[in-house]
This record gives C-alpha cells, sequence and structure tokens, in this order.
C-alpha cells in the first residue's frame, strides 16, 4: 500500500516539466525563449506546491 503512494510522487517531476514546457511552447516559438520560461514557469510551480505542501504538513500537526 505504501509503495503505491510513493510512485505517484515520483511522478511529479515530469509531470512539473512537461507542463511547464508545454505551457511555455504556447506563449513563445523560439527554443531558447522556451526553455528558458519553461524553467521560471518550473520553478514559480515547484514553490507554490512546496508552499502548499509546507502548509499541509504544519496543519497535520495541530490535530
Amino acid at each position: 500500500m505504501m509503495l503505491s503512494t510513493i510512485t505517484i510522487y515520483l511522478h511529479l517531476p515530469l509531470m512539473l516539466l512537461v507542463i511547464s514546457l508545454v505551457y511555455s511552447a504556447t506563449r513563445h516559438e523560439e527554443w531558447d525563449e522556451i526553455l528558458i520560461e519553461a524553467f521560471r514557469w518550473g520553478i514559480r510551480m515547484f514553490g507554490f506546491m512546496f508552499t502548499v505542501g509546507a502548509v499541509l504538513f504544519g496543519v497535520s500537526f495541530l490535530w
């Protein structure tokens, strides 16, 4: 049971990479611009997901 839960989280970095590349490709046409924007967008998304995870982790100790 625990292993199946962990494998879901192993897909997160790949999904983050693919989503940021597709989003950036819809905004830009040149590869260098796409990769730069994908990196920026990926960092912002990772920061958001980390913040949400940290808040949820902190709230779990309150119950």
